[in-house]
């Protein structure tokens, strides 16, 4: 238990393991492309860009041993140094070799010497140092900016689409209180996720993975964001919306983060959380929820299911090396059959808007064309397998 509890310290203190500067190569006479080798170096515990690899021989009689910079080595100091010229005492505790590094024809070798020994300074982690103008573009990349604007883009919409009086007081106040939250959420599932976004090429750049932050100054942002985006909320708008952020915050956190790697079921919890934030303006503009705001929060919930169908498709290799379960990757024709669907549904819910006195008939016969072809790209796929 004891040595449990030191790892969690080191996991949530404000220091990281050194990390290398810039590249090593080099080349020893014991090496040999081995499955025991690769599943020693390529240990979940590094991401893919900073792993150490053995490279297997073509022009030369032994293999050659890379290791590229900026990895992140987590509850594991001893695998990392600050120092190109101790890199030796890494391949040592790797490798478990006392051999001296063979120069590499073309490629300059440090003057180094595998003999010492690993010391306990080696061991030490070395404190992140903050640089405060760097700070906001950090803050930014925890946040996921880009999902937080989008976010904060249909909570605007659900506020402009309802039936009552505006006032622009009140739109910015829910949209700073729905930003504010959704970059909690956002930071929070960076923060849970960091072992898992280390092996996967789309998220293995997030700030946590490549150290920008300490994983304690991530929540402690996450605490502070959600604090102040749900104080707005309550205080600036309504309860009803601040109780509707405060569950899509848990919702996203609590339930859709760690169910990604349980079930399936991940999806449809995930679109839940998309589909709250137009129905959060609606009631920020009119103080309750009404059929037009179930109608909206459906239609967005619906789309998210071809849309990031899609998009889990052209990253399965990604996703499963993480050990997410999604559909794409666990079961694709599943993953099809969803698509469409839901494509359908869309549909059909336009049309129904109109006869439930949300909108008029120009926007269901609008949307048709739109909606067909949603419809045929979500079918195309079954037809063609």
């Amino acid at each position: 238990m004891s040595t449990i509890a030191a790892l969690l310290a080191r996991q949530w203190s404000s220091c990281h393991p050194k990390l290398l500067r810039q590249p090593v190569y080099f080349s020893n006479s014991h090496l040999r492309p081995n499955s025991k080798v690769a599943a020693k170096v390529k240990s979940p515990i590094f991401s893919e860009e900073a792993a150490v690899v053995v490279v297997p021989p073509r022009e030369r009689d032994v293999p050659a041993l890379f290791i590229k910079p900026r990895g992140h080595l987590l509850l594991q100091p001893k695998f990392s140094t600050s120092d190109i010229r101790d890199h030796a005492k890494l391949i040592a505790a790797v490798l478990k070799t006392p051999q001296e590094p063979e120069p590499i024809p073309g490629i300059p070798n440090p003057d180094v010497n595998l003999s010492d020994s690993v010391t306990p300074r080696d061991l030490e982690w070395s404190p992140v140092k903050l640089d405060l103008r760097a700070l906001p573009q950090q803050y930014m990349r925890l946040s996921k900016i880009r999902l937080t604007s989008l976010v904060v883009i249909t909570t605007v919409s659900g506020y402009i689409f309802a039936p009552a009086a505006f006032d622009p007081t009140t739109l910015v106040l829910v949209s700073v209180g729905t930003g504010l939250t959704s970059c909690a959420a956002n930071s929070i599932n960076q923060f849970l996720e960091v072992p898992f976004d280390a092996q996967m090429a789309r998220t293995k750049s997030r700030v946590l993975v490549l150290q920008g932050l300490s994983p304690l100054h991530s929540v402690g942002f996450a605490l502070g964001a959600g604090a102040v985006g749900l104080s707005t909320l309550y205080f600036g708008v309504n309860g009803l919306t601040c109780t509707l952020g405060a569950a899509n915050l848990l919702l996203y956190t609590c339930v859709y983060t760690p169910m990604k790697r349980i079930s399936i079921l991940n999806t449809w919890i995930g679109s839940i959380v998309g589909a709250l934030p137009p129905v959060m303006g609606w009631t920020a503009c009119t103080g309750e929820l009404s059929i037009g705001a179930l109608l909206l929060a459906g239609l967005l919930y619906a789309w998210q299911f071809p849309h990031f169908n899609a998009l889990s498709w052209n990253l399965r290799p990604d996703y499963s090396r993480a050990g997410y379960r999604m559909m794409s990757v666990t079961h694709p024709a599943l993953c099809r059959r969803v698509a469409l669907r839901y494509s359908v549904a869309i549909m059909a819910m336009s049309c129904a808007a109109p006869l439930l006195n949300v909108t008029t008939w120009t926007f269901a016969v609008d949307s048709v064309p739109v909606n067909a072809y949603l419809v045929y790209l979500g079918e195309y796929p079954l037809h063609s397998t």
